[in-house]
């Protein structure tokens, strides 16, 4: 933990991240929990595509990435929205600490994947956000899911919160630009490269939704055959 401490210091951590640092072994505690909350739905999502592919020869999701976020970032957040630098600050009001981006190439796959995740009796979903119908004003598509699954440790059960991100794989070839964008300071002409990628991500959107239609004409014509 000290390792990660020094690291992190060097950054440049806001103050505020020593009440974190200062519960030492807590802290890392619940960062390994949520690590656990993410493997526990990337492994559902993988038995479902095994499942799939094994009884239906479809494989609705192309890969799986997943992630924790970092204590400069969470920290951050929480000064953002006014809220007390605590672990139990955090547990409490941030719902995406632990994530899961699950990348797919159809638009319908991300319904079918988000349907299927949703009605498993130990998963409760808790929040959806639907970018793709309704997608950001820079052009962000994608759907996004909070659900809370238990975790089962040597002293009990604990209810963990996990972001999961479904998206096409043009979506997150999008996103991943954009994100450098929104990150790297000082880029030339940042306005101009900023509308530039607007106009992709409409064109992406176009070109999902007509893939989509492919895909399900040559589904009614491998069924008339």
């Amino acid at each position: 933990m000290e390792r990660t401490k020094n690291y992190i210091s060097q950054r440049m951590l806001p103050e505020e991240a020593e009440i974190l640092f200062q519960q030492g072994s807590r802290f890392e505690e619940v960062l390994m929990m949520y690590g656990c909350a993410v493997r526990e739905v990337s492994t559902k999502l993988e038995v479902l595509n095994d499942e799939l592919s094994v009884r239906y020869n479809r494989n609705p999701i192309e890969f799986i990435k997943t992630r924790i976020k970092k204590p400069l970032s969470i920290v951050n957040k929480m000064k953002k929205r006014g809220l007390e630098i605590s672990i139990d600050s955090m547990m409490e009001n941030l719902n995406d600490v632990a994530g899961v981006r699950v990348i797919c190439c159809f638009i319908d796959d991300i319904y079918d994947v988000a349907r299927w995740l949703a009605s498993q009796d130990d998963i409760r979903l808790l929040q959806v956000k639907d970018y793709i119908k309704n997608p950001k004003p820079n052009g962000y598509r994608s759907l996004h899911l909070i659900v809370e699954i238990p975790v089962f440790f040597s002293k009990g059960k604990q209810l963990m919160r996990v972001e999961v991100q479904i998206r096409t794989i043009a979506m997150d070839f999008w996103a991943s630009l954009d994100h450098q964008l929104r990150y790297k300071k000082d880029v030339p002409d940042s306005e101009k490269i900023m509308e530039e990628l607007k106009e992709c991500a409409d064109v992406i959107a176009e070109t999902d939704s007509r893939m989509q239609k492919i895909r399900e004409k040559i589904g009614v014509f491998t069924e008339l055959t």
